[in-house]
């Protein structure tokens, strides 16, 4: 009897552990597009960045970088605007679904070569969280000699962050 019960409460533990290690894939809005692009076009600019689970510092470039999507597919960044930040990415972008129900923005442009510093046209953004005010995007970049994967968390535009240009 005492063996069963230990089966039994190791089973159960076995379940619980399974159960609760296991992610369950962001289920996107279905007005994802809308949250996206709006009706007229969305800017989003970084909040924060998340370098391999430490937060990234933040300036110049990127505390001035902003993205808009608009709602027929096309994208372009603001970067050419600001000093010493580089070209702007021109493109268009999509949202897709893989055969395991993760979702993604890709990025298709001829600029993305040149500027991303790769050698396809295209770049893939998983969809960690999408609201009309938050845009969380997980992606991997070469940074130095190693890819790294990074989290970068979007507000709209004009939204006022606390911290936002975070320093150590």
């Amino acid at each position: 009897m005492k063996i069963l019960h230990h089966f039994a409460f190791y089973s159960l533990m076995i379940i619980i552990s399974t159960s609760c290690s296991q992610k369950t894939n962001y289920k996107l809005p279905k007005n994802a597009k809308e949250l996206l692009a709006g009706e007229k076009g969305k800017t989003w600019k970084i909040s924060k960045r998340i370098n391999e689970g430490t937060r990234m510092n933040m300036r110049g470039c990127f505390l001035s970088y902003r993205i808009t999507y608009n709602p027929d597919g096309n994208m372009k960044d603001n970067n050419e605007e600001q000093e010493d930040c580089g070209p702007s990415l021109r493109g268009n972008w999509q949202i897709l679904e893989n055969k395991n129900g993760i979702s993604y923005i890709k990025w298709t442009s001829n600029d993305i070569p040149e500027i991303l510093n790769m050698k396809s046209n295209h770049k893939y953004f998983k969809i960690l969280k999408l609201t009309k005010d938050t845009l969380e995007l997980q992606h991997r970049h070469k940074q130095f000699s190693s890819k790294t994967t990074f989290i970068d968390l979007f507000v709209p535009e004009h939204s006022k962050i606390k911290n936002r240009d975070f320093h150590w």
